[in-house]
């Protein structure tokens, strides 16, 4: 088990009792204070009354006398009721006696108590409750001690204070007194008296109760409100480094094809593209290591950033490949500043032999073509410089149709292939902290072409969607996924997971939600052994494929979002709630034992998935002390090539079989 760090919530969340105390207690006297100047006029009210009966009974010196004691604490009270109260900061600090905490509620109860003791004196008025007036009094007496009750209910001593003198003095003086009836009556008074006790102090209770929940929550709604204002911190440097390389600074892929789609649509100048590829930066990596690697990545992103123009975008592509994007008005400019680049690459470098270090570029200047048709001839154009030697760029023109052909043959023999058995599916574990067996298992598609060599998966789904062999392409991969799930189901392992990908394409034009339902239900599968992963290029359009997802959520498959931190939508496919499991991309992983910040982001978006119940997989664990770091910071389901290489079905059974074998790894 791995315990989650304190965070900003918790620690507002858990404020001290003192605290809460003085917050319930500035509630109290706010309140009473209240109450108190509500019921002041009340009691002057029936202070008048009860002088005119004491003239009336020819007792007006005493009934004066009392009335203005009575009038003299009122006011009294009333003015302590305009008291500014300290607020909970000022009450933690000394203050002058009327302005702190302590100090008004002892005037307020000081105030009551004063007030009570003046009533006590009523029996002046009646002869110890023996004169012909006694029913009055009496009945002014119950009734000014239940009002002081009623309107005292958010501190219970200061009714207390009030009732207890004043009906102290009825039951006194009826016992003095004497006879069966008074006795009766000052027996009644004293179960009166216990009543509204206990009506105080269940009131006070009840007040707390109120207080305490309604200052808890207030706390609460701070602590949110803190956590959200840094929640919106890390959103705005996720969204910046979704754009933007970490190590240059420069515009990363997404970032750069976002802003070049904006500049074509926008105009109809003619632009040019360049892929800058750096010749010999592996052997570089592998002499001077990975750290001085980083810092010729910088020098080279340097120099390219000062031969562009302001209207020229710069980016890094990945690894050792830029990017330059500009409009062009002469028909050397684009060769012209190639040659530029180069020269500039390939002056030595600080600390690094000279010539080591050089340059390839691809170009391909357009006026109409679409993005992707511009990435694609610069990266023709990149290939054929690369191939013409060290420090060459190449113009994509009619020398390039091979290479256009060759694409033709791979759309020509996909459908083939898929049909003959020449794609594979190799699988890659996913494991979870604590146990042998894999929680998933990722499927991978492989395809090697008999002329062409390996053709990369994104090629692959690309060309098939081009080639109207997208749902050819996902039966065959789903048709896979669906073997090994029932033979895991055979092998006893019933409880790993198959996670397949579906493209942005895919998902948006084909019935994912159907064809995979029905295709388990086929199998007679159940829908949660398997994880569908969609990219955060999904996500750009999720009320397009909204319903989608949804389906198959509600059918009980996991929906996972691979490559999470990379594009600036992910945040908000996950507002939607319509994402279970995320996939940290691989590139905060890289280099996290060195960069805080990468452990920042990491244990924020874990600590975000474990709040809302989002389960997050960790990619790129290549290594000891990366599977060490994500475990310190909370991560707990793991994927990497130091955990296990993607591997084709009959290895992937043979390794769960030896595991299953293995007496110390049965659960």
């Amino acid at each position: 088990m791995f315990s989650s760090p304190r965070t900003q919530f918790d620690v507002a969340a858990g404020q001290t009792n003192d605290e809460l105390s003085t917050c319930i207690a500035l509630d109290q006297i706010a309140e009473i204070k209240s109450c108190v100047r509500v019921a002041i006029p009340v009691n002057i009210a029936l202070g008048v009354v009860n002088l005119l009966v004491a003239i009336e009974s020819h007792l007006a010196l005493y009934g004066i006398l009392w009335f203005v004691a009575s009038l003299s604490v009122n006011l009294v009270r009333i003015w302590l009721c305009y008291l500014p109260a300290p607020s909970v900061d000022q009450a933690a600090e000394r203050q002058p006696p009327l302005l702190s905490l302590s100090g008004q509620r002892y005037l307020i109860w000081t105030g009551a108590l004063l007030s009570g003791i003046v009533w006590a004196f009523i029996p002046i008025l009646c002869a110890g409750y023996t004169a012909p007036q006694t029913l009055f009094y009496l009945t002014v007496v119950c009734g000014v001690t239940a009002g002081a009750v009623t309107h005292g209910t958010p501190d219970a001593r200061t009714p207390l204070s009030f009732i207890l003198p004043a009906l102290a003095s009825v039951v006194l003086c009826l016992l003095v007194a004497g006879g069966f009836e008074r006795d009766c009556i000052a027996f009644t008074v004293i179960v009166y008296m216990v009543a509204l006790t206990r009506s105080s102090i269940r009131a006070e209770i009840t007040f707390k109760a109120f207080s305490r929940a309604k200052n808890e929550a207030t706390t609460n709604a701070a602590a949110l409100a803190d956590a959200h204002a840094r929640s919106l911190e890390v959103i705005d440097i996720m969204r910046y480094r979704a754009t933007h390389d970490d190590l240059t600074g420069l515009l990363n892929r997404l970032g750069f094809l976002t802003e070049i789609e904006e500049c074509i649509r926008d105009t109809q100048a003619a632009y040019c593209l360049m892929f800058v590829d750096l010749d010999g930066f592996k052997a570089v990596n592998d002499v001077y290591g990975h750290r001085k690697g980083d810092q010729v990545l910088i020098e080279v992103a340097r120099r390219l950033q000062a031969h562009i123009s302001g209207e020229a975008r710069l980016a890094r592509m990945g690894g050792d490949e830029f990017a330059i994007f500009f409009p062009v008005t002469t028909s050397h400019q684009a060769t012209d500043l190639a040659q530029a680049a180069i020269s500039a690459i390939s002056v030595p470098i600080d600390g690094v032999d000279t010539g080591a270090l050089g340059a390839s570029i691809g170009i391909v200047t357009s006026q109409s073509a679409d993005t992707a048709d511009m990435l694609a001839c610069a990266d023709e154009a990149l290939y054929a410089a690369k191939n013409g030697g060290r420090n060459c760029f190449h113009v994509f023109d009619g020398a390039l149709r091979d290479r256009l052909q060759m694409r033709r043959d791979l759309e020509r023999d996909l459908l083939r292939h898929l049909e003959d058995g020449h794609l594979e599916i190799w699988f890659q574990p996913i494991f979870a902290v604590g146990r042998a067996l894999p929680d998933t298992v990722e499927a991978l598609l492989r395809w090697h072409h008999p002329q062409h060599g390996w053709i990369s998966p994104e090629k692959l789904v690309r060309l098939a969607a081009i080639n109207g062999q997208a749902e050819p392409l996902l039966r065959f991969v789903l048709d896979r996924v669906g073997r090994l799930l029932l033979t895991l189901d055979r092998e006893g392992l019933k409880d790993i997971k198959v996670a397949m990908n579906v493209s942005p394409r895919e998902m948006a034009q084909l019935p994912v939600d159907v064809i995979i339902l029905e295709h388990f239900a086929a199998l007679g599968l159940s829908p949660r052994l398997l994880d569908v992963e969609i990219t955060e290029e999904t996500t750009l359009k999720i009320e397009a494929v909204r319903h989608k997802i949804q389906t198959l959520t509600k059918a009980g498959v996991t929906i996972s979002l691979d490559d999470f931190g990379v594009g600036f939508s992910s945040l908000e496919a996950l507002r939607h709630r319509s994402i279970n499991r995320i996939k940290i991309d691989r590139s905060f992983v890289s280099d996290i034992t060195r960069s805080p910040e990468d452990q920042h982001l990491v244990a924020a978006v874990i600590d975000y998935g474990r709040k809302f119940g989002i389960e997050v997989v960790v990619e790129g664990i290549e290594a000891e002390d990366d599977r060490a770091m994500i475990q310190k910071l909370g991560g707990r389901l793991l994927q990497g090539y130091y955990l296990g290489r993607p591997m084709e079905k009959s290895a992937l059974l043979q390794s769960l079989r030896l595991c299953l074998a293995d007496p110390s790894n049965q659960n």
